[in-house]
């Protein structure tokens, strides 16, 4: 006979085969997250970004700038840029189009009275309106290879560079010069400013891309254009720099933001759609767990062996390691079987006051230990939850017996 020790305890091979599953897939979760996570290391700064090395980074004119003597200053509020700017100094706004009117208005101050240069990329009507009063758009078109066009020391050195995008429109400015044209109109427009600065506009913002620095001529108009001074701010707008809440209109009266409510950005399509799936999933829950009356118990189909099912339902408790629901469900049977044997109504067989002396009149040994075996606490190991239905079992034989 096997030991009560051993019966039921766990093999290395059976806990290996029991973990190894949720082991393995940890695994490949951790190296999933770690190929993820350096596939996606040179992603974490965003586009036109001086510190991303990715495709739509700038990362590659940035470090040419500072091998060049330049000093490439990474700025995301305006307060920065208005600090930083001067007349050794060069700002470069990459996304001119998301800045607010008070921001652009703060800009604009800013260029006047630095006498340093701005570089405005693909800048549209709304934001030149502001930044660049003199000078309009026209539609867009796509960015290509283009030829200079005009005298600009700059374009002539650099020659062919991919720019299009935006395309402006100069008659209010005459003193602008004009380069690369597509059908007609300059995608390149440097203006000068009232203190000895000069704003550039470019349609597009390619040429500083990692992925098209070494196409055409990018390389060496982005290097003329933003090295022509000592220090070059980099601009990045973003949408947490707190000078991007607008400021007082023109009767001085402060604006209130209108807060868009988070339901409002969603279409009423959608909207109606998630009511339909809630309802319904409110009634399949209803008809699911709703019973129209009291548990009724089938025949079963087929004939199940007593044996089975016990086997069945110890191999379930022993999964879930639920000795002490074990040793209950053993007891109990155990104190229901021998009522009847002892004199003992069935309905007090789990009254220790009824049961134990009737027992215990029945016993030849020491009964003792019987409150113990019978009514006791769950056993602590798998080891003694095998002795105490030897014992149980003992116990029944014995009774049985005298």
């Amino acid at each position: 006979m096997t030991s009560p020790g051993t019966s039921l305890s766990r093999r290395p091979a059976q806990v290996w085969s029991r973990v190894r599953g949720v082991l393995f897939a940890l695994a490949l979760l951790l190296v999933a997250a770690v190929v993820l996570a350096l596939l996606h290391t040179e992603d974490r700064h965003g586009r036109l970004d001086p510190r991303s090395t990715g495709p739509n980074g700038s990362r590659a004119v940035a470090e040419l700038l500072k091998e060049r003597g330049v000093s490439v200053r990474v700025a995301t509020t305006l307060d920065e840029v208005t600090d930083a700017a001067g007349p050794d100094t060069t700002v470069l706004v990459t996304a001119p189009n998301l800045l607010s009117d008070n921001q652009q208005t703060t800009l604009r101050a800013t260029i006047d009275t630095s006498g340093g240069r701005t570089v405005l990329l693909a800048a549209d009507a709304v934001s030149l309106e502001a930044l660049a009063p003199d000078v309009t758009t026209d539609l867009p078109d796509t960015v290509r290879p283009l030829q200079p066009g005009c005298s600009l020391p700059e374009a002539r050195r650099a020659g062919a560079v991919s720019l299009g995008g935006e395309r402006y429109v100069t008659a209010g400015a005459p003193s602008a010069e004009s380069c690369y044209f597509r059908d007609g109109l300059p995608t390149l427009v440097r203006l000068e400013n009232s203190a000895a600065g000069d704003t550039v506009l470019l349609g597009a913002a390619d040429l500083l891309f990692n992925e098209h620095l070494a196409d055409e001529g990018n390389a060496s108009l982005a290097l003329q254009l933003l090295g022509s001074r000592d220090h070059l701010v980099w601009y990045l707008p973003s949408l947490t720099d707190p000078s991007a809440a607008d400021g007082q209109d023109s009767d001085g009266r402060e604006r209130a933001e209108e807060e868009e409510d988070f339901l409002d950005l969603i279409p009423s399509g959608w909207l109606w759609g998630t009511l339909q799936l809630a309802i319904a999933a409110v009634l399949a829950a209803i008809w699911r767990a709703r019973r129209l009356g009291p548990l009724v118990t089938e025949r079963l189909p087929v004939a199940i062996r007593a044996s089975e099912t016990t086997e069945g339902r110890a191999r379930l408790y022993f999964r879930a390691n639920a000795r002490d629901r074990a040793a209950t469900v053993l007891r109990s049977a155990t104190r229901t079987r021998l009522a009847p044997l002892v004199g003992v109504p069935t309905r007090e067989a789990h009254s220790p006051d009824a049961l134990l002396p009737a027992v215990s009149a029945r016993l030849t040994g020491d009964p003792g230990g019987l409150r113990d075996l019978l009514f006791g606490p769950a056993p602590s190991s798998d080891a003694a939850l095998v002795l105490l239905a030897y014992q149980l079992d003992a116990l029944e034989r014995e009774v049985r017996t005298s």
